[in-house]
């Protein structure tokens, strides 16, 4: 998928834990898992939001865009 996912970049400056980051918003550590590797469908606003005020930063630090080959089910929409 071209979205990226940096929460790992931001708990490392916080030096925070995937644990005390997943209490902290309101989540399961799995589910932080998920989205933290990049395996998540989706993402709430609400907790992209609780994700920017805990880790103190714009939810552009946390996802990113990056160029590459389309996907089979992409291209087949093409």
């Amino acid at each position: 998928m071209p979205i990226a996912v940096d929460i790992d970049v931001m708990l490392a400056r916080r030096k925070m834990s995937v644990g005390e980051l997943a209490d902290r918003v309101g989540i399961t550590p799995a589910n932080l898992a998920v989205l933290k590797n990049g395996r998540a469908k989706a993402v709430r606003f609400a907790t992209l939001a609780a994700l920017c005020e805990v880790l103190d930063c714009q939810p552009g630090d946390l996802l990113r865009w990056e160029a590459g080959e389309v996907g089979e089910a992409e291209a087949a929409d093409v």
